[in-house]
């Protein structure tokens, strides 16, 4: 049996241009070379330090689908796509992945040594600063959020559509992806992918002069 080709993609403008937040997905399977290959995008996302946090599960089988759909309140898109990304992060994963990361960084040259030197040490008095703050659940979040937004439009690109899912019980996703009981384990965000059923219209967006400044904001009231 041949293995479908992936899909010529999008390039990055237009595959923004194109992302909904879709409600209603066809059942239709995803290629798993082609889930495969937004996976691959999906990791090439930018972090603090390059720790990359994430802790992705797909969830794509039938009982962990069902599960997951109680979880987050029924909502009934994680039933009706065939995959869920639960995007989790590993708040303690980076004093073992730490050291890895930055001889590979040195090793492919990407990392000068004085800077993998100065990675080091700098790497733990900031994590270890964070943790006494109570942030560093914070800003590993972030990074999976970053992750999160290239999964999006990478799904985009190759036709697909997706939704980020914000509502769910954190200790019953946890329970679905097999960290019930690890506390180091945090749930940053559920992104629903698949084929829609419809492409919905741009809902439009607030003027930019309400959104974006030069210098600082504006004073309150203004």
């Amino acid at each position: 049996m041949e293995t479908p080709e992936i899909p010529p993609a999008l390039d990055v403008p237009a595959a923004i241009a194109a992302r909904r937040s879709t409600k209603d997905f066809k059942p239709d399977r995803i290629d798993p070379a082609l889930l495969q290959r937004i996976l691959d995008l999906t990791t090439e996302a930018p972090s603090s330090w390059n720790l990359q946090p994430w802790r992705i599960v797909v969830i794509d089988d039938n009982d962990s689908r069902e599960a997951l759909h109680k979880a987050c309140f029924e909502q009934r898109q994680v039933l009706e796509a065939p995959v869920t990304l639960v995007f989790a992060v590993d708040i303690d994963a980076w004093e073992e992945d730490m050291a890895p990361i930055i001889e590979q960084a040195r090793t492919l040259g990407a990392w000068p040594d004085p800077y993998c030197k100065s990675a080091s040490e700098a790497i733990p008095v900031g994590q270890n600063a964070l943790s006494s703050l109570g942030r560093l659940r914070e800003y590993a979040i972030k990074d999976a959020m970053i992750a999160a937004t290239h999964c999006v439009l990478a799904a985009t690109s190759f036709g697909l559509q997706t939704t980020y899912m914000n509502g769910w019980r954190e200790d019953a996703v946890k329970q679905v992806i097999g960290a019930a009981h690890r506390d180091e384990i945090v749930i940053a965000v559920l992104v629903v992918i698949g084929h829609a059923k419809k492409i919905l219209a741009h809902p439009g967006r607030v003027s930019s002069k309400q959104t974006v400044f030069r210098g600082r904001l504006p004073e309150a009231g203004c």
